[in-house]
């Protein structure tokens, strides 16, 4: 498996939340994290995102730990800071304030460049009719799939 193939999803953040905005950020990680994402071994499960002195943290992001890391190894499961611009901070940060209101981690994955970016979004959560909604339209779709093959 190549780098560029490497596309970890946090499936559930879709049907939990309604995106409104979204936004890609760079990660800060050390040597033995960017080769166990490059192995495909992490996991958005259950993270999400939070502001401290300015600075926009991940938190709860699993990578496991690298096969031949020795001494040098990280721990699985410690924050990470993400990048982004000034601008897109400042927006974030203002919106965060709002009730209701979350930042989640939504898909990772390696750039061309090699690098680790995280596709993050505003959200707002999703009320439980909302789910049976989505629920509902997917089964649709599926049936009209099934349909139309035969």
């Amino acid at each position: 498996m190549k780098s560029q193939d490497i596309n970890i999803k946090n499936k559930k953040a879709s049907f939990d939340y309604e995106f409104i905005d979204i936004y890609t950020a760079g990660i800060v990680l050390t040597g033995t994290e960017i080769k166990s994402i490059r192995l495909g071994k992490a996991s958005l499960v259950d993270t999400y995102c939070y502001f401290v002195n300015g600075e926009l943290w991940v938190k709860n992001m699993h990578i496991a730990e690298y096969f031949y890391g020795s001494y040098n190894n990280h721990a699985a499961r410690r924050d990470r800071k993400l990048l982004l611009t000034k601008k897109e901070l400042r927006k974030l940060k203002e919106a965060d304030q709002h009730p209701g209101y979350t930042i989640v981690p939504v898909r990772m994955f390696i750039n061309e460049k090699g690098l680790a970016k995280m596709i993050i979004a505003l959200a707002k959560g999703k009320k439980e009719y909302d789910k049976r909604q989505a629920l509902r339209e997917q089964d649709d779709k599926r049936e009209i799939a099934r349909m139309f093959k035969h």
